[in-house]
Order: C-alpha cells, then structure tokens, then sequence
C-alpha cells in the first residue's frame, strides 16, 4: 500500500537542530575535557609511554643477587682553556675500563663512551657526575649500556649544562646476575599487603552484614506500612527512648565501676562468668514462670519485677568480666605463644570491643524496653479511656515529644556547628517542636492510628541513601583521622559502607518477597517478630548469601582503593610506588590484585552455586 503521507518540514528542522545541539554538547566538551590527540603523537610522551608500559610488563616478582662493576672516567666541561687533555687512570689489562671520545666537551654536546673488559651480556646505567668527587652520589642522565658476548659497548652521551674548572666524571656502573633467582623483597611486601587486603574485605564484609541485616527490615515498605499506632502510644514511644537510655547507661556505667573495683584478677572473672548466668537464669525462671496457678498480687509483681531488673544488671555484669578476663588472658598469650602471639591480640581485642560496645547495649535495650512498656500503655488508654481525655492526654504528651525531638536535634546542631546561642539550638527548636506537638494533637482524632511504620521507613531509607552517597574513599579519609592510617581505617570504612548498601539490597529484596505466606501467618494472630521469622526469613536466605558473597568481592576491589588514602591494604603500597615512579614493583601489585580479584569472582560464585 502506498503511503501518500507527506514529510512535515518541521520534522526534519527538529531533528536537524537536535543533532545541531548534541554537537555543541560534545564540542564543548571536547574543550572542558581537553581532549588533544598532539599530545599523545609528541615524541617525549611516546617514549615516557613505551619506558612505563615496558617497565609495567616487567612485574618485579623475582631476583637475582648482583655484583656491580663500577669505573669512573673524568671528563672536563667545558674543555681548559689552555687546551690541555684529560689524563686517563691507570688500569691493569684485565680491569674493566671506559674510554670517553673526545675527552672534554661543552655543555649539551655528545660524546662517546666505550666500555671494554666488563662482564658480558650484562648492563647497567651511564650518568655524569657533577664535581670533582666521584664518589658522589648525585648523578645525572638517563642512558643505559648492555655489554655484548666479550664485555664491549658503545653508547652516545649528551653533556648536561654542569660547568666546572675541575675535572667532572662519567661513571658506568654494570651489574650482573649471580646464583639462582628469588623472591624480591616486592614480592614479599606485595603477598603481606595483599593478604591484608583480603582480610580487611572479610572483617569489613561480616561485621556490616550483621548491621545491615535488621536495618533492612525496617527500611522494607511492605513491613512497615502496616505498622500504626494511635498518636498517645507514638508520643510515649518517643519519650521511653531517650529516658530510657540515660538510666540504663546510667545503671550498666554504674555496673561496669562496680565489675572495675573488683579488679582484672583472673579466678574472680571466671568465678563471676560462671556464676552470673546461672543466677540470672535462676532469676528469671521464678520471675517468669510457665503458668500461673494464682493470679499474683501487686506485692509478687513488684517482686518479679525487681528480680528482671537485677537478672539483667547480673548479666551485664557477667558480660563486663568476661571482656576483663579476655583482655587478661590475651596479654599474656600475646608474650607466650611466638608466632601465634596474633591469637592473644584478637582476644583482647575481643575483650576490649564487648567491654566499649555493653554500656551502649545496655542504653539501647533499656531505651526500646521503656518505650516498648509506654507505647503499650499509651495503646490500652486510648483503647479504654473516652476521647476527649484522650483529646487533653494527645495535646500535652505530644507537645513533650515534640520538644525531646527538637530539643536533641537542636543540641546536636550545637555539637556540629558550635554556635553557642541557645535560642537558637534550645530554646527555638523546642517552641517549634511543642508548636508542631500541638498542632498535630489538634488536627488529629484521638483515637485514630498513624501510619507511623511509614515515617520510620522513610526516615531509615533517606539516612541509608544520604550515607550511601558518600563514598567509601571519603570514609576512609574520616576513619584514618579518627584511628590513624592503617587497615582499621580501612576496615571501618568499607564496614559502613557495607552495612548501607547492603540494607538497602536486603530491604529491596524483603519488599519483592511473597505477600501470600505474609497475610497467612498474620492471620494466625502472629507479633510482627513471628511474622518476620517464620513469612519473611525462608523466602530471603538465598538472596541474602548471594548479595553477601557479592559485596565481599566488590569490598576486596574497594580496599585496593582506599589504601591511596591511608586506609590500609595493597592500595597504599600500589599508590608508593606509583609516587616514586617505580614501575616494575607497581606493575607486582596490580597483577596481585587482578588474580585476587579474579579468584573472588570464582570462588563466590561457586559458593553461590551451593548455596542458592
């Protein structure tokens, strides 16, 4: 059939001004990015290009022990002006030897240097020595000589602009092998460093895999969405938190001194390891029993309360000796074990990480446990109590949260910025929170549920996202300022970034599971922890292992990076090397890190092949 439909010559004017467009585009950016083909066909940048690129193809893997045969032959810059001659040394018949051609010449001539009576096939620099010392360690030039089978060459030299009165120097300086190739000290630095590297990218790997993990439930939509609580329960939350850590850091600091006076003695911290479970469990057995044959008083109550209370305080102090007793024993497995003193190293550092991280538990837990009980009891008054008491409890509670927000993002402004005006960072943020307590309290029916699941899930995904757009490399920077340069810097780094961007592919893959077994153990009249153990982990343990195996393989690629700016690893030695121009031992490390990396992509995906 034919098209009788004419052409639109507005048609072709716009696409004739789009390609007019996109070659502005790329013209101007052929200009920003000085694209300049001259530069690449000038002959000094070939040869720089073709020296590296040889010397990259040469991995400094193996060597040979050498032995130098240097001679020293002077030469005058410019010629005397009395015309004399420059008077060679004595030598034996069987002594290396050199013989410059003329023997004296003006700055930036070229002169001849034949060299007789070295070793054969072997080779080594020529340069000008500036001065009248020839043991001078200061030379100049860039030319090489290499001996043919009886121990001859002939090079062509350009003086440098070095004049003197005196009598200067060219020295020749030949090497040849000896003995059986061996690993060069390269090749040892580069196995040490790169092993670092795999670990750095193991410990980085775990340590954010176990954060990432539970940060990914929270940030999934389709967990969090159904999470809705009536304004009174949310406002008590929020007040729960930040009183509740304040008294268990309190309390768990106040253990910890206690668990310090006793003293690092290590038969009390085994006596108190043993002993300190086993009353907690005694503890919470009578305080927790399986069925009830009475209905207990208010007296019993308390009483078992107290009981939980003190179990938990016993646990903590149980956690505090462990920490003393690993850090004691690891002191003195350090100074005994020899080659496995690093066994002693990683007990006390485990020691030292459960002693620092325990009153930070201790906050956390008791800060969720309040504000659990709170939320709770803000759930029961709305349900039981009337609306319009519900209506005056909503206006003063939220006011109060409102202001804790405010109040706690206004002193960390403080802490940031140091403005030291407190109406600014106190005052005003506070009369903004009780302002934005009230209005919400007002516009809101008391007994009406919140999507607060959806406010957590945006505020977890925006902090992920915000975190995750920071590089790893700028990570590294902070944490080598924070703990010196080193693998732990780089350790930290690579782990922070870990735990964001693994929450993030975790969450992802949580939102893409099946809503079918969601909805069925939901309709058990299963708690959200019940849901999520027994709907939501059988459907991600696969993705899971493959998303974990795949970051340790991006992590083993980023720690070759980070080390350019202190954070440990082959990267900082790679970067070393570049800086000194030493191309050869640069060219070892990057072929070790091509096989590591290679090797990586095979190993995890083998295991992802057993594993899924």
């Amino acid at each position: 059939m034919k098209n009788n439909k004419k052409a639109s010559p507005w048609n072709s004017i716009k696409t004739g001004l789009f390609a007019l467009f996109a070659m502005i585009i790329f013209a101007y950016g052929f200009q920003i990015t000085k694209v300049d083909l001259e530069e690449l066909r000038s002959k000094n940048r070939q040869q720089s290009l073709i020296r590296v690129t040889r010397a990259l193809a040469q991995p400094e893997i193996f060597e040979y022990d050498q032995v130098e045969e240097v001679v020293n032959y002077p030469i005058y810059v410019p010629c005397p002006s009395d015309g004399g001659q420059v008077s060679a040394p004595e030598r034996s018949a069987s002594d290396p030897y050199i013989v410059i051609t003329p023997s004296c010449a003006a700055p930036g001539e070229t002169v001849q240097v034949e060299g007789f009576n070295f070793a054969p096939l072997t080779v080594g620099p020529i340069r000008f020595v500036p001065g009248n010392d020839p043991a001078n360690i200061v030379s100049l030039g860039r030319e090489n000589a290499q001996t043919d089978s009886d121990g001859h060459f002939v090079i062509n030299m350009k003086i440098p602009d070095r004049i003197s009165d005196d009598a200067q120097f060219i020295r020749a300086t030949l090497r040849r092998n000896v003995g059986a190739p061996h690993f060069s000290q390269t090749a040892y630095d580069t196995w040490n460093k790169i092993v670092e590297t795999v670990f750095l990218a193991l410990l980085a790997t775990v340590f954010g895999t176990f954060l990432a993990i539970p940060l990914s439930f929270i940030a999934a939509r389709n967990l969090m969405k159904t999470v809705k609580s009536p304004l009174t329960s949310i406002s008590l939350s929020v007040l729960g938190w930040p009183i509740g850590i304040l008294i268990g850091y309190l309390a768990v600091r106040g253990v910890g001194n206690f668990s310090a006076s006793i003293g690092s003695n290590i038969w009390v911290n085994l006596i108190s390891i043993v002993a300190s479970p086993a009353l907690a469990w005694i503890g919470l057995r009578w305080a927790l029993p399986q069925e009830e044959v009475t209905v207990p008083s208010q007296s019993t109550k308390f009483a078992r309360l107290s009981v939980i209370l003190l179990a938990v305080l016993v646990s903590f102090y149980g956690l505090f000796q462990l920490a003393s007793l690993a850090m004691s024993l690891g002191k003195v497995l350090e100074t005994s074990l020899g080659s496995f003193s690093f066994l002693g190293y990683f007990l006390f550092q485990v020691g030292d990480i459960v002693a620092i991280i325990t009153p930070a538990l201790g906050s956390l837990a008791a800060g969720g446990t309040l504000s659990s009980i709170l939320g709770r009891a803000g759930q029961l008054g709305t349900e039981r109590l009337p609306g319009s008491g519900i209506k005056t409890l909503n206006l003063i509670l939220t006011t109060l949260a409102g202001v804790t927000i405010m109040g706690l993002l206004g002193q960390l402004v403080e802490w940031l910025y140091e403005i030291g005006e407190p109406i600014y960072t106190l005052w005003g943020p506070m009369a903004v929170g009780a302002l934005a307590g009230l209005l919400l309290a007002a516009f809101t029916k008391p007994k009406d549920s919140l999507p607060i699941g959806l406010v957590i899930y945006s505020i977890t995904r925006t902090f992920l996202n915000a975190l995750r757009s920071v590089e790893a490399l700028v990570m590294a920077i902070v944490f080598v300022i924070a703990v010196g340069i080193g693998p732990f810097a780089g350790v930290m780094a690579l782990g922070l970034h870990t735990i964001v961007s693994l929450a993030k592919l975790y969450s992802e893959q949580v939102e893409s599971i099946l809503a079918g077994p969601l909805e069925a153990i939901e309709a058990t009249g299963a708690n959200r922890l019940q849901t999520i153990i027994y709907a939501v982990i059988p459907q991600i343990v696969p993705p899971y292992i493959s998303y974990t195996m795949y970051r340790w393989d991006i992590n083993v690629r980023m720690s070759t990076i980070i080390g350019f700016v202190g954070g440990g690893g082959i990267g900082f030695l790679l970067q070393q090397n570049i800086n000194l121009l030493n191309y050869r031992a640069a060219s070892a490390q990057m072929l070790a890190i091509a096989i590591v990396v290679a090797s990586m992509d095979y190993i995890s995906s083998v295991l992802r092949e057993k594993a899924i």
